[in-house]
């Protein structure tokens, strides 16, 4: 099989289109790049799903957070404590066999046992939590002389919130932010290593890169590969979070704009 037909019959393979069967010898480069390349469709599903979703639903929290209730700002405190403080890969597991004992009872809860939706709200609700406190973070940092100013210009309630308060917002938190949205789509390499099962080895790109070492016993090429592909990945979340950086900062003189600063989490 050429490098050509094998990019036909496995480009798209874990999305179920193409050859049904993982290949069973040879292991060559060009398996390798497209399997692990096709594995990738699924990373990238679930990072830019969880990371649109849950920008919203972070805002919503950062607010409820900040506000003086404690109605709001207690469920919203525990809400972020409890996400940012276990492991994904337990948030994983137990809402796997959460989906799962829910299925028994309730089979509308059957699609939620598939990673493709149950794995996805796992992690929308793990970025809203860290997306959160980011935001958060930000709001106890707007220069109080910007709200005055609002106030001195007769703008209050919403209209201050809508054009100054949250612009000024997005703008001090989107470094981080940037930082997040790269960890998170890093995040989504342990979904079919937690409780979600691959369905008819219908993996993403770990998954692949995984199954090539353990058949080759040389884990020193497909891992490399599986790193390059994520690396490609960062560089384009960064140019297009890069972008919206420049978009938020256009009001700021050149040497006054924040840049951004990639900074990996160790361990999470």
């Amino acid at each position: 099989m050429s490098c050509w037909e094998t990019i036909q019959a496995y480009g798209l393979r874990s999305l179920g289109i193409g050859e049904r069967l993982l290949p069973r010898e040879d292991y060559n480069l060009c398996q390798q790049f497209t399997l692990i390349g096709s594995g990738l469709i699924w990373n990238i599903y679930f990072g830019v799903l969880a990371l649109a979703a849950g920008f919203f639903f972070a805002n919503a929290l950062a607010l409820a957070k900040s506000t003086r209730s404690p109605w709001l700002r207690k469920p919203a405190e525990w809400f972020i404590f409890v996400f940012r403080g276990s492991p994904l890969f337990v948030q994983f597991f137990f809402g796997y066999f959460l989906f799962l004992s829910l299925k028994g009872v309730y089979p509308i809860f059957s699609p939620f046992t598939a990673a493709w939706l149950g794995a996805l709200i796992v992690l929308f609700l793990n970025t809203s939590a860290y997306t959160a406190e980011i935001f958060y973070g930000a709001l106890r940092s707007i220069p109080k002389g910007d709200v005055e100013a609002a106030d001195a210009y007769g703008f209050s309630g919403y209209p201050r919130f809508r054009r100054i308060v949250w612009p000024t917002m997005l703008r001090l938190a989107w470094p981080a932010y940037t930082n997040e949205a790269i960890f998170l789509f890093h995040a989504t390499t342990l979904v079919f290593f937690s409780g979600f099962p691959a369905w008819q080895q219908r993996g993403d790109a770990l998954y692949y890169a995984n199954f090539f070492a353990d058949k080759t016993f040389n884990p020193f090429v497909p891992y490399p590969i599986l790193a390059g592909y994520f690396i490609t990945l960062t560089l384009i979340i960064v140019s297009i979070f890069g972008l919206f950086n420049r978009y938020l900062n256009r009001h700021l003189p050149q040497e006054a704009r924040r840049k951004l600063k990639i900074r990996m989490n160790v361990i999470r």
